[in-house]
This record gives C-alpha cells, sequence and structure tokens, in this order.
C-alpha cells in the first residue's frame, strides 16, 4: 500500500508539481491519511516547506500568464516534478516504516512517466485547439493531480492504474505520430 501512495503521489507531481505536496502536507498536517511525523521526510508537512511550494506555485502561474519561455518552463517544471516526487514517494515509503532511498529512485521515474505522458497529451491537444482554449488545459491538469493525490492517499492501488494509463498514453501519442509521418512519406 505504501508503495502504491508513493507511486500515486510521485505521478501526480509528474502531471503538475506544485498541488500534489501542498495537498499531502496539509493532509499530513492534520494525520488524515498519511502522516510523516516520526520520520526524517516531516519536513514534508512542514508550514515552511508547504509555504516554500506556495510561493513557487504562484511564482509559476504569474511566469506562465506573463509568458515565460515554453521551454525554460518545461524544463523547469521537469526537474521540480523529479525533485517533488522524488521526495513525496520516499516520504510515503518511510511513513510506512520502510527504507525510503528506492522511494527517491522510483519517485523520479513515476513522476517522469506522468510528465511526458502528460505534457505529450498537452502538447498534442493544445494544438487543436484556438489560444483561449488551450489555456485551460493546465486547469485540467492541475484537477487531475488533486485527483490523483487524493486516490493515492485514501486508495493506494488506484496509483497502479493511473501508471499504466501514463504509459499507455505516452505509447499511443507516439504510435499516432509514427502513423501520421509514414503516410506522409507515401503521398510522396
Amino acid at each position: 500500500m505504501d508503495i502504491g501512495t508513493g507511486a500515486g503521489l510521485a505521478a501526480a507531481s509528474g502531471t503538475r508539481p506544485f498541488l500534489p505536496p501542498l495537498l499531502t502536507g496539509a493532509l499530513a498536517r492534520g494525520d488524515i491519511g498519511i502522516d510523516f511525523e516520526g520520520t526524517d521526510w516531516a519536513f514534508l508537512e512542514s508550514p515552511v516547506f508547504l509555504f516554500a511550494i506556495l510561493v513557487l506555485a504562484v511564482a509559476w502561474y504569474i511566469a506562465e500568464r506573463q509568458g515565460a519561455p515554453e521551454r525554460a518552463m518545461r524544463g523547469f517544471g521537469l526537474a521540480l516534478s523529479l525533485v517533488l516526487g522524488a521526495l513525496l514517494f520516499a516520504g510515503a515509503l518511510a511513513a510506512g516504516g520502510h527504507s525510503a532511498v528506492p522511494g527517491l529512485v522510483a519517485g523520479a521515474a513515476c513522476a517522469l512517466l506522468a510528465f511526458a505522458a502528460v505534457d505529450a497529451l498537452l502538447g498534442r491537444t493544445a494544438r487543436r485547439l484556438d489560444d483561449d482554449a488551450a489555456r485551460f488545459l493546465v486547469l485540467y491538469a492541475d484537477a487531475a493531480a488533486l485527483v490523483l493525490t487524493a486516490l493515492a492517499i485514501f486508495v493506494p492501488p488506484v496509483s497502479f492504474l493511473a501508471l499504466i494509463a501514463f504509459a499507455l498514453v505516452l505509447l499511443r501519442g507516439r504510435a499516432a505520430a509514427d502513423r501520421k509521418y509514414a503516410g506522409l512519406r507515401i503521398l510522396r
């Protein structure tokens, strides 16, 4: 169960990096579903850590609205997703009384899978929409991250289904791109 919780929290961080640690930390502060107290990962529920994540989130959203370079935002988002995913997975394992070290590697891997799948999906979808509608896609990603965070904490086995879904989204998106380009070669 702790692996499922950690995997889901890491994947949720890969979906959007800020809301999963905020929700997880808030629930952990109230000892609702998860608790990091008594572990080396207790900082995940500390007000200082949560405030730092909140400040980063506000700065991120302002930068997005101001039209910051997309490549820089994606790179920073990936790095932050990997770090937060690793921390949350490790914290979930430690909260369950297990060694946190495997969670650092597995958390980064789960966050990377989710980030790649969501980034590709949002990119394909945004190309089909006008600019105003495409701006709302991040709200859907934020909502998905919150839902996955809650499910990971309260129904951990669902996290494994989410990881499978991310892998399928990534594979199907690449297969569709390969078919598109194969068709273009035939037209020559």
